[in-house]
């Protein structure tokens, strides 16, 4: 499997580090035997934490990254499936990929994953990035994307919603990124869309998703390539609520307003495969 530039595995940080802990320890540290922080060029500046989901095959994702959301209820959405932390919804394959796994059930309910590295870990600002390659199918509706860590402060949207990459299943070649903050959330999120150059379903094929996040800006990326930036301005009145530390979370949800109900068409086991996730200081 390409496993795009040429990193040594063994010198990456893992996202078990605070934001600002891997900073700290990326500015300070190199790779020990038996310890997990360095400090590593990469194509957008200092890798400052990444996990590159290395493991035995069925395995869980490595519970010092990882949290599962859980239970059913439409998470606000309107969504069909209940979010388990089995093996059955989320495993490692053992060649280095996450694969998170919605299945229609012998009941006819369906079931998912929700990771997120809320409570673990956080990035603020930096190179956002994620090489994934999507399920398929409508109603499927797979998501990479960052909420603010004050959420159970503050509540949603107040906390902010950086939506690196979502897909709904009857657009297979194209892709969204948006955010949401008060004033603009829900269907009035700032977003764009990118259409993959060849045409194909981004589903055929691992693509790298992205974000490079400034003190003022927001940069969507498709395999390095620049679509859309919002910028303070672009919120107008509205408050900028994408200054302080963001969580991480992957899923593949089922249903829901925006992708509509799986039908005939749709076949299950549906399956989201990701090879890596990295968070990069921006030069």
């Amino acid at each position: 499997m390409d496993q795009g530039p040429a990193f040594d595995r063994r010198r990456f940080v893992t996202l078990g580090l605070t934001g600002a802990a891997a900073t700290a320890a990326a500015a300070t540290s190199a790779l020990l035997p038996g310890t997990a922080t360095a400090r590593a060029a990469t194509a957008a500046g200092t890798l400052l934490a990444a996990d590159e989901f290395d493991g035995a095959a069925g395995s869980a994702p490595n519970p010092g990254i990882w949290r599962f959301d859980l239970g059913a209820g439409g998470w606000g959405n309107g969504e069909l499936e209940t979010y388990t932390d089995s093996r059955r919804n989320s495993q490692l394959d053992g060649t280095g990929n996450l694969v998170i796994t919605a299945r229609r059930e012998a009941d006819g309910t369906y079931t998912s994953a929700r990771l997120k590295s809320e409570g673990t870990y956080t990035a603020q600002y930096g190179r956002v990035e994620a090489r994934i390659k999507i399920p398929r199918g409508q109603g499927i509706w797979p998501a990479f994307w960052m909420l603010g860590a004050d959420i159970g402060q503050v509540g949603w949207p107040a906390c902010g919603e950086i939506d690196v990459m979502e897909n709904v299943g009857y657009e297979p070649a194209l892709v969204h990124g948006t955010v949401h903050g008060p004033g603009y959330s829900g269907a009035n999120g700032i977003s764009a869309t990118y259409r993959n150059p060849s045409g194909a379903a981004f589903a055929d094929d691992f693509h790298v998703f992205g974000v490079d996040w400034r003190p003022d800006s927001i940069t969507w990326t498709v395999d390095g390539t620049a679509y859309r930036t919002v910028t303070r301005a672009d919120v107008g009145s509205n408050p900028w609520v994408f200054d302080g530390p963001f969580f991480v979370i992957l899923n593949v949800a089922v249903g829901g307003g925006w992708p509509g109900s799986p039908d005939a068409t749709t076949r299950f086991p549906q399956q989201m495969l990701v090879d890596w996730v990295r968070v990069s200081q921006l030069d």
